[in-house]
């Protein structure tokens, strides 16, 4: 594959069992100077080659050099995409084998190509990609003259995926696709963070501008592929493999060199497993990357700009602050959305589908896809996407009575939070947040009794609700965050989540109500070192007042913080008392265990007003103790059958009534300067590799590569 600019010789090479040397004069010829027509044979002689021949790193990355090099010329590029799309076209007409050869080759070459100019481009405009082409040449009498060749790309690449089933003959080809579109996606790696108008994405942009039709069925496909999860049957006959029976285009294992090829195909058992549940599958799991991609893309604008008229890439104009940035609607998004369930929606089918754009598919099969796949970070932001987007789709898992589908696994999750990233622990948080904003689930998570819970180690739970679970595991959460990241967002969402729950609970477990004391315990001594930390450097005196000001400034603000989550925690105890206490003997035992706990604080002014409550709970539990005629020592069973007794025969006189607190999640103003990042980050983790020194969107560690140079698979 050298740089060579030699003129193959095209009739030694015609047909699919090209020699080596044949081969390797047809990729010189393309990364060469020598311009080919769209019309030439060339093109169909290159697209027919069964791909097998191996070069070592240096020589394909000298091809490349070459071909970005030569392509403002010879326009290769747009005409090997071009091709791409006409080849599409051809399989969904013919579906014959040299048809699929042709575009999997097509899409396949092209990745490497476009990857390795997008990596290395040196314009913010990607001139180099040299698109514009001569639509008058021979050949281009079909090419729609108002398209540009990045439209006519997405339109055909897109509509491909959307209108083509998953098949034993089309899911290579369904592959190669879906790696590409990352590539064309790709040059958001090379932005900032924060999207600006000037940005530009020729690709993902035309990829917003396609019509209705295509936008729902490329994101009913993609969602179809997540939940089904195709696997490819293991020693098939495709036209991928080449026809001596040797390795075609699936098995070029690691292609070219990992920092200049898109996802390696890693092993062909990668993509085949036995194992029926949450089966591996790269084609499902690529299907969830570029959806994620997709949806999350927002078009930046100015307040200036004339909006399209098309209704489908319209202005989201969410400021009226003059020329504040605006962002154009996402489609995509807005077809997840509004995406509709196939099962419980008939009554709604003709009034919305006049027009057929309405994506539809079985909610409980995705509902248990999710939960079968939570464990890898890419499921976890489509179930935020969902929960926080698709109200029907909220509303669907609000009703399931197996909750413990979805909420196990994010559990389990945070329970090994140190392994996990800390935007991964913000997601699953905030899905559990959005949920518990619903009454509802708040009283079915402590109905639903888990046999056991076989990840936790440091006691055995059998016969626990899965709200005491959830009680646990937050506050584990909480003192995990304490002792190691110390985010005031994760401590907060994590309290919002059990103070929406606290007013419902129902038989908490006796290890939950005293894992909730103990938070109260510590929460409370740390304010108090906090507070005396305050105290002392009061009195003291140091010489530079300027620094003494700034660090009595953070202790203050620490201060004020651990005051506001105090106040939650007892707001939390309180709503359980004042809203529950009958169903919960469990929580009065652990108050009263640790009643000493409360006694620091009862005048404090912050929190008198709620501690009131919880003392008068106290007195009237402690007298009706001090009334019993014990025989022998108190014990715990003892003390809780005068709980239980007690418990029956309270009323609540004398309690003060408290506005419950409810918490709601709201996305930030500019959720895109996250869920961008976040979502090419995910898509990083799950090895499409990029040139680190090309990435702008985030920060990243740069490492040499001492990697020997070996024989690649072209």
């Amino acid at each position: 594959m050298g740089a060579a600019p030699s003129t193959p010789r095209l009739g030694a090479v015609a047909g699919a069992a090209a020699s080596p040397g044949a081969a390797e004069q047809m990729f010189a010829a393309l990364v060469g100077g020598k311009a080919y027509p769209i019309s030439s044979e060339f093109w169909r002689q290159l697209l027919e080659l069964p791909l097998t021949q191996q070069w070592p790193r240096d020589r394909v990355l000298q091809a490349c050099h070459a071909f970005a090099q030569n392509n403002y010329h010879t326009k290769h590029l747009a005409k090997i995409l071009i091709h791409l799309v006409w080849c599409l076209q051809e399989c969904m007409a013919e579906s014959s084998h040299a048809a699929y050869r042709k575009a999997i080759n097509a899409a396949y070459i092209s990745s490497i190509f476009l990857k390795f100019i997008i990596e290395n481009a040196k314009t913010d405009n990607w001139q180099e990609l040299s698109l514009e082409i001569d639509k008058d040449e021979k050949g281009l009498e079909n090419f729609p003259s108002e398209q540009s060749v990045e439209y006519f790309l997405m339109r055909g690449v897109l509509n491909y995926i959307g209108s083509v089933d998953v098949s034993l003959e089309s899911c290579y080809l369904h592959h190669e696709l879906l790696n590409l579109m990352l590539v064309l996606m790709s040059t958001q790696l090379c932005s900032g963070p924060s999207p600006e108008p000037k940005d530009v994405h020729p690709f993902i942009d035309a990829a917003m501008l396609q019509d209705s039709s295509i936008v729902s069925s490329v994101v009913q496909k993609l969602l179809l592929n997540f939940v089904k999860r195709p696997r490819i049957p293991l020693n098939s006959s495709h036209p991928a493999f080449s026809d001596d029976g040797g390795p075609g285009v699936l098995q070029r294992v690691g292609s070219v060199a990992a920092n200049f090829v898109l996802l390696p195909y890693y092993t062909f058992n990668y993509l085949v497993s036995s194992n029926a549940e949450g089966a591996s599958s790269q084609l499902a799991d690529n299907s969830l990357l570029v959806l994620l991609i997709l949806i999350h893309y927002r078009k930046c604008i100015t307040m200036s700009e004339s909006f399209p008229s098309s209704n489908v890439y319209t202005s989201d104009l969410n400021t009226n602050v003059k020329d504040a940035p605006a962002f154009h609607d996402n489609p995509y998004y807005k077809a997840l959305s509004n995406a509709k369930d196939s099962q419980y929606d008939r009554a709604d089918v003709e009034g919305n589908a006049q027009n057929g754009l309405v994506v539809r598919l079985s909610f409980a099969s995705l509902f248990d896809a999710l939960g079968t796949c939570l464990k890898d970070e890419s499921s976890v932001l489509l179930l935020y996407s969902l929960v926080h987007g698709n109200c029907d789709f909220q509303e669907y898992v609000l009703v399931r009575t197996d909750l413990d589908t979805l909420l196990m696994p994010i559990l389990e999750m945070l329970y090994n939070a140190s392994r996990k990233t800390s935007n991964q622990i913000y997601m699953l948080l905030i899905v559990l947040l959005i949920l518990s904003q619903d009454s509802t689930f708040n009283a079915s998570v402590h109905k639903l009794v888990l046999p056991s819970v076989p990840w936790y180690h440091e006691r055995l739970m059998h016969q626990t609700s899965l709200g005491s679970l959830m009680v646990v595991i937050l506050i584990r959460t909480i003192k995990y965050n304490l002792s190691k990241l110390r985010d005031v967002y994760l401590h907060t969402n994590c309290l919002a989540i059990l103070a929406n729950m606290a007013p419902h609970v129902h038989r908490l477990s006796a290890y939950a109500s005293q894992r909730l004391v103990s938070l109260f315990d510590m929460l409370s001594r740390k304010y108090t070192k906090l507070a005396e930390l305050k105290n002392d450097k009061a009195i003291k005196v140091i010489s530079d007042q300027i620094e003494a000001d700034n660090i009595s400034d953070d202790t203050s603000t620490e201060l004020h913080i651990y005051t506001d989550f105090l106040r939650i925690v007892l707001e939390i105890i309180n709503a359980i008392l004042t809203y529950a206490l009958p169903r919960n003997p469990e929580v009065v035992y652990a108050i009263l265990h640790r009643q000493e706990v409360f006694q620091p604080f009862k005048n404090h002014p912050r929190f008198n007003e709620l501690l009131e409550n919880i003392y008068t709970v106290l007195d009237f539990f402690n007298s009706r103790m001090d009334m019993q005629q014990l025989d022998g020592e108190w014990s715990v069973d003892k003390v809780l059958e005068v709980i239980n007794k007690n418990c029956r025969s309270w009323r609540g006189e004398g309690m003060k009534m408290f506005t419950q607190l409810r918490f709601t999640y709201e996305q930030e103003s500019h959720p895109e300067e996250f869920f961008i990042p976040y979502a090419w980050r995910v898509v990083l983790s799950r090895g499409f590799s990029f040139n680190p020194g090309a990435i702008n969107l985030f920060p990243v560690e740069i490492h040499v590569d001492d990697e020997p140079s070996g024989e690649q698979k072209v």
